[in-house]
């Protein structure tokens, strides 16, 4: 593939720096200096501030016709590095851990293409905070970033394809990521009384134990669909039975009927068994990201320009569900877009993603930057 050698260069220059000052979702004070002394550099006129620490940038267009907005996102997440990278993070407990260094880097890179030659209809490049804290899409959102766009895109490294693999999938990519709390009230009491208590221990364990019946017998077995326990607390000390139990979990669900179901078989299951064994049963739905869905018109377009970056052969599916959230399901919620993946994985061992040891291959930076190119000049196929 064709790509500028003096830009590559620059792009992974700003992947390490960004790298080694990261930051956590609307900290990215700066991130967005770095991102912003770029797009200057390349004469692109930008706004800084969006929604705190986002960064939205328009090219005009040879001509008026659809606009397309591109996204990139810039957050770290809360993870001691353990990569040995010469660029490693300097800020202990604050890593780049998911890529998005090299999101934000690879969409730089499409600037400077498109500041080179420019595209025939307007593209709004986005610079988006705190996605891993599902709220950085709806803060862009309220901020105005969708004003005027007719269709968004965005992609995520993937360590588990090849550099020069794009990942192009229609329909469901990404689950929806709902988390619930539970309080079972019992009754406190001697543990060598337990017939005049209430065990918030025994009851919260068998909630548990039924949780695990909502995926194999509520959910068609066709659909992907997870109900994760991840917190159980109780009890104060090993001669006192719990009066209190404390669970926490997470849902996720890649069709929103799925979604929907899940949530009100968690609700039934938790608050059945409460009362069946005498304790009350407080129950808090947070809702988090819904499902990521790519529409059929826009994957198909998405498809088509990696077909032109990398050719036929280079282009992939998802082989099996991905059930982690990504909040660029808010902007699919507003106009229709798509989500693809780029290759990047490393020689020897690749750690997963929200690990210590996370990297990947910066040659999947021009690809991902020329795709993000390619893609931003298909306005004309929106009508």
């Amino acid at each position: 593939m064709d790509f500028p050698p003096d830009l590559f260069a620059r792009i992974v220059a700003l992947r390490r720096d960004l790298h080694r000052r990261p930051e956590l979702g609307f900290g990215e004070h700066d991130t967005m200096a770095r991102i912003s002394a770029e797009l200057t550099a390349l004469g692109l006129p930008h706004r800084t501030g969006v929604a705190g620490t986002g960064i939205v940038a328009d090219l005009p267009g040879l001509s008026p016709g659809p606009r397309i907005a591109l996204r990139a996102d810039t957050d770290a997440l809360p993870i001691q590095e353990q990569t040995g990278l010469p660029f490693a993070s300097t800020v202990p407990g604050v890593m780049h851990a998911c890529g998005h260094d090299g999101h934000s880097s690879a969409l730089v890179g499409a600037a400077g293409l498109l500041v080179a030659a420019p595209p025939p209809h307007p593209v709004r490049l986005i610079w988006q905070p705190a996605e891993e804290l599902g709220t950085g899409a709806p803060a862009m959102i309220e901020a105005g970033v969708l004003d005027g766009v007719d269709a968004i895109f965005g992609g995520h490294l993937d360590r588990t394809f090849e550099p020069g693999t794009l990942v192009v999938t229609d329909g469901p990519v990404n689950a929806s990521t709902d988390t619930f709390h539970v309080e079972l009230i019992g009754r406190q009491g001697h543990g060598a009384r337990p017939h005049e208590t209430i065990d918030a221990i025994v009851i919260g364990s068998l909630v548990v134990n039924a949780l695990q019946t909502v995926v194999s017998r509520h959910v068609d077995p066709a659909q992907a669909a997870v109900v994760t326990v991840g917190r159980f607390d109780a009890g104060t000390a090993p001669n006192v039975i719990a009066g209190k139990a404390i669970l926490e979990g997470t849902i996720r669900a890649q069709r929103p009927d799925v979604r929907a179901r899940l949530k009100d078989s968690v609700r039934r299951v938790v608050q059945t068994v409460g009362a069946l064994h005498g304790a009350r049963a407080e129950f808090q739905m947070i809702d988090g990201t819904p499902p990521l869905v790519n529409p059929p018109f826009h994957t198909a377009l998405a498809r088509e320009a990696a077909v032109e970056v990398v050719g036929a052969e280079h282009v992939a599916v998802l082989r099996t569900a991905n059930m982690g959230g990504e909040d660029f399901a808010w902007y699919l919620e507003r106009v229709p877009g798509a989500y693809i993946r780029f290759g990047g994985m490393t020689p020897g061992e690749n750690a997963p993603a929200h690990s210590g040891r996370f990297d990947f291959h910066e040659d999947a930076l021009a690809y991902a930057a020329r795709w993000y190119d390619r893609i931003a000049r298909m306005g004309a196929r929106l009508g």
